[in-house]
């Protein structure tokens, strides 16, 4: 018996080791950086409470982009949603559409005919292209009503086919644009109960997301990444980056077009704002949509976050100051907008360190077993491992607690409670995504092609109404 377990004796002490040891250094650096960020948030939550511009509000007519593919079950209402929302408000609503797309133009052409601000833009490749490519085709549709029109709009609003917009969206847009060339605004999942373990964790992600690292960010002055939904540009910011890139402001070639745009217009000087408050109501003025519920749906989008943001992203803007002089960042500036770049793109590591942790746990669990009824070595655990076991376990309540706090904010105590276990199945998303999102970036480099790996969502018509936020901005 010992000299047929010898081996796996050898194999399960010694790997569960270095596992445990890649792990926790891992985990302490991580941790250490969550943790400069989280007091970088503290030290700065007096300077968030005065985001409010002095000057005038923008006037002119606003455009709505909605792309869209494969979305006849969710568009049309969103549209009708939309259009009830901003009564009275100036806008055009333009939907991009491909020609291949038959249930999605049937589902939407009797509103587009009924109601003048809607456009229906169709464009002359089968789809699906990419998300990039459709808002350029939105955007020359935009010029050519300009130029037969006559008239000029004032910005461009992002929003995807399953959002829930706020009434009072485009005029806390018309009142930050103009001191600022794009805000965001918060953007809040919707739980749905039958789906809260795995739909719930984008609501943990982004509570904490928009409401520590975008606010910190904003406040700080550095550029910002677009969320693609809730989002308004200024027409000038899109025209300046349609000018770099031969007409077209947003990559055809990119699975994170938002977050590009975003991170580019901060670059080239222009304001970015992250803006929380709430409308006369004393509603949170918020974007709301719905996200996916099943793991598998979950791994995809976020594989696609992963590979746009942490590997194609790298490549498309590189690092401040590294591949062009940034005319609106200063050396100081510069260096923690490359720090905020490394949060953005850690994610593969992440998932690396995350796999190594639950891989050295399981592993060092057979080990402690093989101990007791095998009669394996004694597993010794040094004083220097236990100290760094020990500080990593208080940063893992640190980030807990704070992660609970944000959903707490967002979406009340019972919501938090959750968060806490829901965290092992984000990160076995995570773990899942980063994988996939290596391998879809390879593809990519090998065929040059970029496709857009849209993510189906659950019908937010189905979701509680019990669980939208109902909570305000402090």
């Amino acid at each position: 018996m010992e000299l047929s377990t010898a081996w796996l004796e050898w194999l399960v002490l010694g790997t569960g080791h270095e596992l445990m040891l890649f792990a926790s250094v891992g985990i302490l650096l991580m941790g250490l950086d969550d943790l400069l960020f989280d007091a970088l948030w503290l030290t700065t939550r007096r300077r968030r409470s005065a985001l409010f511009p002095n000057t005038a509000p923008i006037d002119g007519r606003f455009a709505i982009f909605v792309p869209a593919w494969d979305e006849a079950a969710e568009l049309p209402a969103m549209l009708r949603r939309t259009i009830a929302a901003w009564q009275g408000e100036d806008f055009r609503l333009y939907v991009g559409c491909y020609p291949n797309d038959a249930a999605t133009l049937f589902a939407v052409s009797p509103l587009v005919a009924r109601d003048s601000r809607l456009r229906l833009v169709i464009g002359s490749r089968e789809g699906p292209t990419t998300k990039g490519d459709n808002l350029n085709r939105l955007w020359a549709a935009l010029g050519e009503d300009e130029r037969a029109e006559r008239m000029r709009f004032a910005a461009v609003v992002l929003h995807d086919a399953e959002d829930h917009v706020h009434a009072d969206e485009l005029r806390l847009y018309r009142r930050h644009l103009g001191a600022d060339a794009m805000v965001q605004i918060p953007v809040v999942p919707l739980i749905r109960r039958t789906e809260r373990w795995i739909g719930g964790h984008y609501a943990d992600e982004f509570a904490e997301a928009h409401g520590k690292e975008l606010a910190v960010r904003s406040a700080l002055g550095l550029p910002l990444p677009s969320a693609g939904v809730g989002c308004a540009l200024t027409r000038s910011a899109l025209a300046l980056l349609a000018i770099e890139r031969g007409g077209e402001p947003f990559r055809c070639d990119s699975l994170t077009e938002d977050y590009e745009v975003g991170m580019l217009i901060g670059a080239y000087g222009l304001g970015t704002r992250f803006v929380d408050t709430v409308g006369p109501a004393g509603e949170r003025i918020v974007s709301r949509g719905a996200f996916p519920g099943k793991i598998e749906k979950a791994v995809v989008q976020k594989s696609r976050w992963i590979a746009g943001i942490a590997l194609a992203g790298w490549d498309h803007l590189g690092w401040p100051g590294s591949r062009r002089d940034e005319a609106g960042l200063s050396a100081s500036r510069a260096w923690c907008a490359r720090w905020m770049l490394w949060r953005d793109r850690r994610a593969p590591l992440a998932a690396l360190i995350l796999l190594a942790a639950y891989a050295g746990v399981i592993v060092m669990a057979l080990g402690f077993a093989g101990q007791a009824f095998l009669g394996w070595e004694e597993i010794v655990i040094s004083d220097g491992m236990r100290l760094l076991l020990s500080f990593n376990l208080l940063l893992l309540c640190w980030r807990l607690g704070m992660r609970g706090h944000f959903t707490a904010r967002w979406y009340g105590l019972g919501e938090a409670i959750v968060a806490l276990p829901r965290a092992f199945f984000a990160n076995l998303i995570a773990i899942l995504a980063a994988r996939r999102a290596v391998v879809l970036y390879w593809r990519m480099l090998r065929s040059g092609e970029v496709v857009w790996d849209k993510t189906d969502h659950p019908r937010s018509e189905a979701i509680h109404e019990d669980a939208f936020v109902r909570r305000t901005a402090r």
